[in-house]
């Protein structure tokens, strides 16, 4: 990640970073706890079977919101690191505030 980006977003014991990584198949979601350095949760569409890359990002953040809730993380800071809000980030991000995370 970027320096200048990393220094502003950063998640604490309250407001936990809600990490994304896009590859050309896949998408990778973590909600990290920077002050401990350590990851909470982890998912990625490689479990999702069905849909297309586009709708796999929507069911991921449905499925992350959900265990983030079960896990107690309500309030999470966003970072999308060097991509751009669109696509299946977006879907991804919507679907998660869907789910009932709020960023």
């Amino acid at each position: 990640m970027n320096r200048k980006k990393k220094k502003k977003i950063f998640g604490n014991s309250e407001r936990l970073r809600l990490s994304v990584y896009k590859s050309l198949k896949h998408l990778h979601a973590q909600i990290i706890n920077d002050d401990d350095k350590k990851t909470v949760i982890g998912l990625s569409t490689k479990i999702i079977k069905e849909g297309n890359k586009t709708e796999k990002s929507s069911i991921l953040g449905k499925e992350m919101a959900k265990k983030a809730i079960e896990a107690g993380v309500l309030k999470v800071v966003f970072d999308r690191g060097r991509f751009k809000y669109h696509g299946r980030i977006k879907a991804f991000a919507n679907a998660a505030r869907e789910g009932g995370l709020s960023f």
